[in-house]
């Protein structure tokens, strides 16, 4: 499939893996920047990529934020942000793709959701309202479209080790009153059976949200 990728690192940073998944799979991969913090965005990103590829066929939505703090300190702003990159971006993505989807008779939609989206973690009201409300929304599509071949799913990874995560840890370590090595080895790693820590080099790098 030709693939259509959405972020906010500037296209040079991002064109050699673009080129690199044309070459590896003989397809086409387009970049953009659309700002999917306004429904706009969205709506404008999916009308792109079905004018230049004919139809949008999956949908991953996997774009996401995180901020880290006790509920009584946590910013208007912050929550703002989050509830509308992490939950409203999806909504508005997938209202965008079914109508092509249901017209076509097929399709797949596939949001990134989150262990946070089956449990609660403290300090993260936001981002755990937020991807509760991706597992809602994703069942709820799923029983609308049901019937015109499109399935609906979410995937709840626990933690990986990305960028974000890492920039999580000074903050999580300040809220709950621990040391850096304490959150990788009592948060991070807590469901973890190998229990190896990421400074260890031993995680698997993974892209997620």
């Amino acid at each position: 499939m030709n693939l259509v990728l959405n972020g906010i690192e500037p296209e040079d940073q991002v064109d050699p893996i673009r080129s690199a998944i044309e070459a590896d799979f003989s397809v086409k991969a387009w970049y953009d920047r659309a700002n999917l913090m306004e429904a706009s965005g969205v709506r404008d990103l999916i009308a792109a990529a079905d004018e230049r590829f004919g139809s949008v066929d999956v949908l991953v939505d996997n774009a996401g934020i995180q901020f880290v703090s006790p509920v009584e300190e946590f910013p208007d702003e912050k929550w703002q942000a989050i509830v509308n990159l992490n939950l409203s971006a999806a909504f508005y993505a997938i209202k965008a793709v079914v109508p092509g989807m249901k017209k076509a008779g097929w399709g797949r939609i596939i949001n990134i959701a989150s262990a946070h989206g089956l449990v609660a973690s403290p300090f993260k009201s936001a981002y755990v309202a937020a991807k509760h409300g991706i597992v809602g929304l994703t069942k709820t599509v799923a029983l609308e479209v049901a019937e015109h071949g499109i399935t609906v799913n979410a995937i709840c990874p626990g933690y990986v080790w990305t960028p974000l995560v890492e920039k999580q840890i000074p903050d999580t370590a300040k809220a709950r009153g621990m040391t850096e090595d304490q959150v990788i080895r009592d948060v991070l790693l807590a469901a973890q059976p190998t229990k190896n820590s990421p400074r260890s080099r031993r995680w698997r790098l993974l892209p997620s949200s």
